[in-house]
């Protein structure tokens, strides 16, 4: 089996790739956002003067629960997580990204690779992750 889809209720790909890929028992979740299904984003506001607060742990509690979600739908969830690649903006997010993923992994979670990046899709985001669990089909 090797299909793709893309999941109901969550934030549409901003470009033609699916939320989650299963190839036999690995499913490869695609980099995910705290971006909601209408497009806002969890862990941003924006005041009426246009300043705007962003926290990463929100950030980062958000996409954690969104890829949770993503893989439910294929039968799995965190605790299948065999690889993680994170994407932080800022490396001085480190601290509270670290902080928020220690509540749901621990030392025999999953392999962790964590990198800066100059952007991701939107100025808002300042954090992406991806991952690959394993769970029997």
């Amino acid at each position: 089996m090797n299909k793709g889809k893309l999941i109901e209720g969550k934030a549409t790909p901003r470009g033609k790739f699916p939320h989650v890929k299963r190839v036999g028992d690995f499913i490869y979740v695609s980099g995910t956002s705290s971006r909601r299904p209408d497009n806002s984003f969890e862990g941003v506001e924006v005041d009426e003067f246009g300043t705007t607060n962003l926290d990463i742990k929100a950030q980062t509690k958000a996409v954690l629960e969104n890829i949770n979600d993503i893989l439910k739908e294929e039968g799995a969830s965190l605790k299948d997580i065999v690889d993680v690649t994170s994407f932080l903006v800022n490396m001085n997010d480190f601290g509270g990204y670290n902080q928020v993923y220690a509540q749901y992994f621990d030392y025999d979670g999953p392999t962790r690779t964590t990198v800066a990046v100059h952007q991701l899709p939107h100025p808002h985001l300042l954090i992406e992750i991806k991952v690959v669990a394993y769970k029997k089909a």
